[in-house]
């Protein structure tokens, strides 16, 4: 075989070899459409308020609170003034449930016959009470307003008649000690779990 022969061969076979891979590639060629498009979903609005407010609540005075007409100077409150104070929590704006919880702490200089009427029932103190103001607001609740309202009392005479002198000197010496009763307030409000359905 001559030179030229060689070559010839060479480039038929190379070209043999070209013209197989490219039909072979269409043989293995599918239809393919690329399709774009865009997702979205939106996201529920979370809104929760404590007297109107989504950031601080204003100080609570329960000598602004007080029922009836007691002869108290101003800003004061002593044995047998009594009253109620409210916290209104809404969650209209929210698109989730809500879970709240009212804490009351750091709870300083309560006078010691001071209490807080909740549900019906009788606390000692604020801190003690705190941990019974749980509970939710659906979010497909027709109404989605709560109002939470803590009634407080300072009996003239507290106790049996056993009782009634020594706390007639213990409300003696709150009133000489001239306490300045002051309390935190923290309401929380979490949004509910989604329950699978």
């Amino acid at each position: 075989m001559n030179q030229k022969s060689k070559k010839i061969m060479i480039i038929s076979v190379l070209l043999l070899t070209i013209l197989a891979c490219g039909l072979g590639g269409y043989t293995y060629a599918k239809y393919r459409t690329s399709i774009r498009g865009v997702g979205q979903v939106e996201v529920a609005k979370w809104s929760f308020k404590v007297n109107s407010s989504s950031e601080q609540i204003e100080t609570i005075n329960l000598e602004d609170t007080i029922a009836g007409e007691y002869l108290l100077a101003k800003g004061k409150i002593a044995p047998g003034a009594e009253g109620q104070f409210s916290l209104l929590l809404d969650a209209t704006e929210s698109e989730v449930g809500v879970h709240y919880e009212i804490e009351f702490n750091n709870e300083k200089n309560k006078p010691q016959n001071l209490e807080f009427i909740y549900n019906g029932q009788t606390y000692n103190s604020l801190t003690e009470l705190s941990k019974q103001i749980i509970g939710n607001i659906l979010a497909n609740e027709e109404n989605k307003v709560k109002e939470i309202t803590i009634r407080w009392r300072w009996k003239y005479e507290t106790g049996t008649e056993d009782e009634i002198e020594e706390n007639d000197e213990i409300d003696t010496q709150n009133g000489i000690d001239a306490l300045n009763y002051t309390f935190n307030v923290i309401v929380t409000g979490t949004q509910m779990p989604l329950v699978e359905g």
